[in-house]
């Protein structure tokens, strides 16, 4: 039907049917990618590093996206991706060097997507991102993964699992979650955000 807006995991398969895997590529980027910086953003709370991590995602979306078997949603197999490009970007030694990754056309993209992608400041929220600097980079993920993204805890344990480990049972990653929210509400009385 003429004027019909398709899925995104539809329009991907299509155009990887179609054998046309750089339309596949851009479609999910821009689509998914002012989410995903976003994420990348609140996990790495520096707009440099969530940038060059994001370029890193691009990248792997682009290399990586003829191989998705479609096993989760595109969405979720996105955020593992960017969880790992995270990973990678914080433990790699380039990162100390702050050397760039070469530019390509995912990184141009890339580049297109985060100029395009604003962040609303106010107090509230400046409140809130000094609570979350509070915390580790795997407590910032759940918090980012579950409430901002709305994930649910299956596909919160996929992401997890992106190095290749299980993922962790959803009762540990709500238990977990939980302690999360004590912590947080701890800090916040600590702050003097709660009474």
């Amino acid at each position: 039907m003429p004027g019909t807006v398709q899925p995104l995991d539809q329009r991907v398969r299509e155009h990887l049917t179609l054998g046309d895997p750089d339309a596949a590529a851009t479609a999910a980027i821009e689509q998914l990618g002012p989410e995903i910086l976003g994420f990348l953003r609140s996990v790495l709370r520096d707009e440099a590093d969530a940038s060059d991590a994001f370029s890193l995602f691009a990248e792997w979306v682009w290399q990586g996206l003829p191989s998705f078997q479609g096993d989760s949603s595109l969405r979720t197999w996105a955020y593992r991706v960017a969880w790992s490009a995270a990973g990678r970007f914080t433990r790699d030694p380039w990162r100390a060097r702050r050397e760039r990754l070469p530019s390509s056309a995912a990184s141009r993209l890339a580049a297109v997507v985060r100029g395009s992608t604003t962040i609303a400041h106010d107090a509230q929220r400046s409140a809130l991102a000094r609570l979350r600097e509070k915390l580790g980079p795997e407590e910032r993920m759940l918090l980012v993964l579950r409430l901002d993204r709305e994930l649910s805890w299956s596909e919160v344990a996929e992401v997890l699992a992106a190095d290749g480990s299980p993922p962790p049972q959803e009762a540990a990653l709500r238990k977990k979650f939980e302690r999360l929210k004590a912590k947080l509400e701890k800090l916040a009385r600590e702050d003097g955000l709660l009474e």
